[in-house]
């Protein structure tokens, strides 16, 4: 068995006392002082993630529009430089390859930010798929490492203490620079439903900049266990949870990242005919009357026992204090208030159905 890879941060990570576990091939920060503590911290304040194991793969050349174009949900015609595109990778049956973000860098010049579990999986596609295409794929991941920093304070620690100026970016879009003569991309998007930047660059950047945030004070080392707390609570999808190969963008309800007027992307005409029929599943939000936390796979049941579905994320919400789900069911169970429950071990509980938004984002617009 392969050893998991170590991000450009790992010691410093050991040297703070994070409890570290395997994650999507890399040993990860999951947590320093507590998840609740990181949740609540990025929720009033700011944080800071390490998220150097994701991936990064550049496409250029004369076809590079047309090509992505081809395997991407979004469109990006015509885009603006320094436009930011959340989307997905289809496979040929309209199951989810990757959901990913575009970065449209220049003419026919993007960087697409992929998930570190499907690396390999997604450059592969990608390659896989250039056939008949004027394109030059660069697989950078192994050269770049990435800080989030998220929270109502993100700005001011940006400005203040990296001096970074990023007030005139707007939600998803970014800009290249020189930082100390050093190239960095800056972006403002985020997973945690606060406002907050992404900063990538090579990794001697990432470790001086991972210093200087940590000596200021201005902002906690957060792991990904709040990070998914954080995405869960305002609905944000995770691959391997809410999309898979086999679960489509129409039944994660993110149809709006699908853009069926384009004229051919992979997967399109299944996705397509899917919306058109309605979906046989659907992801909806669960709220439980009880204290008892759902659990990624748990069954959903309906009034008379059935299994309609699972839960796919599952936690008792820090920022909501309620035991709520996201779980993937029969759509003709997908009503909000239609109540259900959820099998936790020998026993199950009652639930009803909600939107998966449990906590109002703060995006900065």
């Amino acid at each position: 068995m392969a050893e998991n890879k170590r991000t450009c941060l790992y010691d410093k990570h050991v040297a703070l006392g994070a409890l570290m576990s395997p994650f999507g091939g890399f040993d990860m920060p999951i947590q320093y002082e507590g998840i609740t503590e990181e949740h609540n911290a990025v929720r009033n304040a700011c944080g800071v993630f390490d998220v150097s194991h994701m991936g990064e793969v550049n496409i250029s050349g004369a076809d590079a529009e047309k090509y992505v174009n081809h395997i991407f949900t979004n469109d990006i015609t015509n885009a603006p430089d320094g436009k930011i595109f959340y989307g997905m990778m289809l496979n040929e049956h309209g199951g989810v390859v990757d959901d990913l973000l575009v970065y449209k860098r220049g003419e026919n010049n993007f960087l697409l930010v992929i998930n570190a579990s499907n690396i390999d999986k997604d450059v592969n596609w990608i390659r896989s798929h250039a056939s008949g295409y004027d394109v030059e794929i660069n697989h950078l991941s192994d050269e770049l490492g990435e800080l989030a920093i998220q929270g109502p304070e993100s700005e001011k620690v940006m400005t203040e203490v990296l001096g970074i100026n990023c007030a005139d970016l707007t939600f998803y879009t970014f800009r290249e620079e020189m930082l100390n003569g050093k190239h960095i991309l800056v972006s403002r998007t985020g997973y945690t439903g606060e406002d907050g930047f992404e900063i990538y660059a090579e990794h001697d950047v990432i470790r001086k900049l991972w210093d200087e945030l940590m000596e200021s004070g201005r902002a906690v080392p957060c792991g990904l266990g709040c990070r998914d707390t954080l995405r869960f609570e305002v609905g944000l999808p995770l691959y391997g949870d809410e999309l898979s190969d086999e679960i489509t963008p129409i039944e994660a309800g993110l149809s709006i990242f699908v853009k069926l007027d384009k004229p051919e992307f992979i997967g399109r005409d299944v996705v397509m005919q899917q919306k058109a029929d309605e979906p046989k599943r659907k992801l909806v939000g669960l709220e439980l009357t009880d204290r008892a936390i759902p659990r990624h796979g748990y069954e959903v049941l309906d009034a008379d026992g059935n299994v309609i579905g699972h839960v796919t994320t599952g936690y008792r919400g820090i920022s909501v204090d309620k035991s709520i789900a996201m779980a993937l069911i029969d759509a003709r169970y997908a009503a909000k208030d239609t109540e259900v429950s959820v099998r936790i071990r020998k026993k199950t509980f009652p639930a009803h159905v909600t939107a998966k938004k449990f906590y109002k984002k703060s995006y900065k617009k």
